[in-house]
């Protein structure tokens, strides 16, 4: 995009406050890294639990200049005196406008996907199968199909290419509608119908209807004739003009076999050859299709590395994107980077590497290694701007592998970006770290999701102190910590000193506190800006007595109240003496009051929580008057209470095990554990399988041995047949005694199922409760039991 700001306020019906000047790029996110701030607009979105005008100071000390605002703000602490400001009434509106008008000033097709699944891997598919010779190919980054989403990758149209691909999703009525307006696409292209997003809609009839709107003034239409669904409502909204409408049968589908051994990839190539066909152009061999990596994946690497492997595609954009998600992980930990040639970016290879070079300092990467002919002819950019002792470059894959120095890697966040053609998988294999083939999946997506989800229950301005003690109940702390850090939460809290010690150290920056601070950790804590909960006078003098030894007046403190829990915390008898302690007490400063909820969760109990809620609010207001200090938060509510209680948020609340969805059907499951079958056997009436010989075959049947075991947080409990687990579809039993290391299942209703296959323990399906419910116990110890010695790995799509 190339725009002046008054044309742009011309735009979005905004009006010009200071110089016009021309932007070339949009921001929205002020955490992201910004390659050219005097050439990008800051659009400050506005939401629930955030707004983005009080980032804009900020973001003019990093160079920027223009802004697109809602209003302009007051006075700041700093003059801004060469700031511009467009004004509109609504910057996610206005934003939208803009990319609107910039989609119309692009003469080029636009094909728009939308659907409940397959979407993405539909978009990347037809980029990979586009020929050489064909002009370029533009399409949407990953899963940018939001309302936001959409918008930003609209305004990434140069304008030269040949084929602009959209991906489009919908969560709720009425959303369709503005992405059409903005999208226009000529040609449509509806994957399929299922239950993904469906919690906001009656009906799959009102969710097709919906998404059907997308293709309002679309000239072809691509989609699969023989489902009766989708047939009844295109023939019901586009029937009048059946040239508009290119449905596509199994027989096509079928015809795929030969490159595709599951249905799910040949319904996604059947949309692609359909819209080869009609554009009228030669795709690239199906052959050279390649599994899509739709998430960046974060594993544990060699040396005490952590890996990000997005070794599929590399271009500019996406790029960025995995940057910023880079940046958002690393927290102060130094960063490298392994990057191929970028291919077909239709820029001229000085001017590519040039902008490259621009990102990846932008980024403080501090060891770049560069891979390829073209990144090569242009080492002079980055050596000019990371100076030549961070620059590493490579002809080929097979030169790199040969020559790698593994500890120049030590303790660093690795990014591994690469072309498809450069076999990138081979680096992230040999720097990640192998040690079980069972893992402990993390979807961060999910998580910001749930977090998002509660966020939206909250009052403007409350804030939230997000729970990573015990691990994170079981799913990885710094990696939690750090995406709760670039989602904005407000506090931290872990269970002991030693775990607040492990985040600082791996550069978590926000208030953390300690909820078990016991007086042999109270050094620790005041070494590394730890805050201490105080439940006792003991525990409030014996603080405050380290503090007054370091010279250090008004520590923070979060004061605990027993308010019926009967755990810790100060009874309402001992307030009295603890007012008078604090008023003379000026080492510590109070910034919060808490208490906790006993039985939030249970209706039967609402009495009792309603008599705890009142009684904290006497007795933290009977502080904060003693004190005099509006400032101090209170705090009682966590997951439940939040849901449950919305009149006892106070200043802010906890957030625990509502993050990882597996209480309540309306979150986002978040952990997925997962292992593979390593053996299979055919068995016959009889036979007997495990220790003591507890399972017995009643008749021929198959068993599957899997990699997990009682010392993984398998619990011996889930055994013979109590248990579940989910292979390829079809809930299977146990089988026998679960032993250390391993367990085995019964497979006779897959007979389908190979030496392999993957084997879900928990996750959508069975999910962590209804493990929970076999073992009679809670999800809490289901998810903190899976052992440290399984691997996590964190991905975000």
């Amino acid at each position: 995009m190339d725009y002046t700001l008054s044309h742009i306020a011309a735009v979005t019906g905004g009006a010009l406050h200071g110089d016009d000047r021309r932007v070339a790029a949009v921001a929205t996110d002020s955490r992201n890294s910004i390659a050219a701030p005097g050439e990008t607009l800051f659009v400050a979105l506005v939401g629930p639990n955030h707004d983005g005008h009080r980032y804009i100071e900020e973001l003019y000390r990093r160079g920027v200049r223009s802004f697109l605002v809602g209003y302009v703000p007051d006075p700041p602490a700093a003059p801004m005196p060469d700031a511009s400001f467009v004004t509109v009434p609504d910057t996610l509106d206005a934003l939208q406008a803009l990319a609107a008008y910039h989609r119309q000033q692009y003469n080029g097709t636009v094909a728009a996907i939308t659907g409940s699944n397959g979407k993405t891997v539909v978009k990347e598919w037809i980029a990979q199968l586009w020929p050489e010779g064909a002009g370029r190919l533009f399409r949407s980054p990953r899963s940018y199909n939001s309302q936001l989403g959409v918008a930003l990758s609209l305004l990434m149209i140069r304008g030269d290419e040949q084929l602009v691909v959209i991906e489009a999703g919908i969560s709720r009525p009425g959303e369709m509608e503005r992405l059409e307006a903005m999208i226009r696409p000529q040609i449509g292209i509806l994957t399929n119908i299922g239950a993904a997003h469906g919690e906001n809609f009656n009906s799959d009839e009102q969710k097709l209807d919906e998404k059907l709107k997308l293709f309002r003034n679309a000239e072809s239409i691509i989609y699969r004739a023989d489902i009766p669904l989708i047939a009844k409502h295109i023939g019901k909204r586009y029937g009048k003009c059946p040239e508009r409408l290119h449905g596509w049968r199994t027989d096509l589908a079928t015809g795929l076999a030969e490159h595709f051994g599951d249905y799910a990839s040949r319904e996604n190539a059947a949309h692609v050859v359909a819209l080869y066909r009609l554009l009228g152009i030669a795709p690239k061999p199906l052959d050279g299709l390649q599994p899509v990596a739709m998430r960046l994946e974060l594993r544990e690497g060699i040396l005490g590395s952590t890996v990000i492997n997005d070794s599929y595609n590399s271009d500019l954009t996406s790029l960025g994107i995995a940057l910023d998600y880079l940046d958002h992980n690393a927290g102060d930990r130094p960063k490298a980077l392994i990057l191929s040639d970028i291919l077909q970016a239709g820029l001229k290879s000085d001017e590519l590497y040039r902008q490259v070079a621009a990102l990846v300092r932008e980024h403080g990467i501090a060891d770049f290694t560069g891979i390829g002919p073209g990144i090569a002819s242009a080492a002079h950019h980055f050596v000019a701007l990371l100076g030549s002792e961070h620059v590493h470059l490579h002809a080929a894959t097979d030169d790199f592998l040969r020559h790698i120095d593994k500890e120049r890697f030590a303790g660093r966040f690795i990014l591994v970006k690469g072309s498809r053609a450069f076999g990138f998988e081979r680096i992230s294999r040999m720097l990640e770290k192998r040690t079980h083939t069972t893992t402990l999946e993390v979807n961060l997506g999910a998580l910001a999701a749930n977090l998002g989800h509660f966020r939206a229950m909250l009052r403007p301005g409350t804030r939230v102190m997000a729970m990573v003690k015990a691990h994170s109940y079981g799913t990885g702390s710094v990696e939690i910590a750090a995406m709760l850090q670039h989602e904005g939460v407000d506090y931290l809290a872990v269970a002991f000193a030693d775990e607040g010690v492990a985040l600082r150290e791996a550069g978590i920056r926000l208030p953390i506190v300690v909820l078990n601070s016991d007086p042999g950790s109270f050094a620790v804590m005041a070494d590394y800006d730890l805050e201490p909960e105080i439940y006792s006078f003991s525990s409030l003098k014996g603080y405050a007595a380290e503090i007054r030894s370091r010279g250090i007046t008004e520590a923070p403190i979060h004061l605990k109240m027993d308010t019926g829990m009967h755990r810790l915390g100060f009874m309402p008898q001992e307030l009295p003496e603890l007012c008078v302690l604090l008023k003379d007490e000026h080492a510590v400063k109070v910034r919060s009051i808490f208490s906790h909820l006993a039985a939030s969760e249970d209706p039967a109990e609402d009495d009792f929580t309603r008599g705890q809620i009142a009684l904290f609010t006497r007795m933290s207001g009977r502080i904060v008057e003693t004190l005099g200090d509006p400032s101090i938060l209170r705090h009682i509510c966590n997951s439940a209470g939040i849901a449950r209680f919305p009149e006892a948020h106070f200043d802010m609340v906890r957030l625990g095990v509502g993050l990882y969805g597996i209480e309540d059907p309306a979150l986002q499951a978040a952990a997925t554990l997962r292992t593979q079958i390593v053996q299979i056997k055919t068995l016959d009436r009889g036979d007997t399988v495990g220790y003591n010989r507890r399972g017995v075959a009643t008749g021929p049947m198959r068993t599957a041995t899997i990699p997990i075991g009682y010392a993984d947080g398998m619990d011996r409990g889930l055994g013979r047949g109590a248990g579940q687990v989910c292979i390829r579809g079809v809930l299977c039993p146990t089988f026998g005694n679960i032993c250390m290391d391993t367990c085995m299942i019964d497979i006779t209703a897959v007979p389908e199922a190979r030496e392999g296959d993957e084997v879900v323990i928990f996750g959508e399906r069975p999910t962590v409760r209804e493990v929970a419910e076999v073992l009679g116990t809670i999800s809490y110890e289901v998810l903190t039991s899976v052992s440290a010695r399984i691997k996590r790995i964190y991905v975000r799509e």
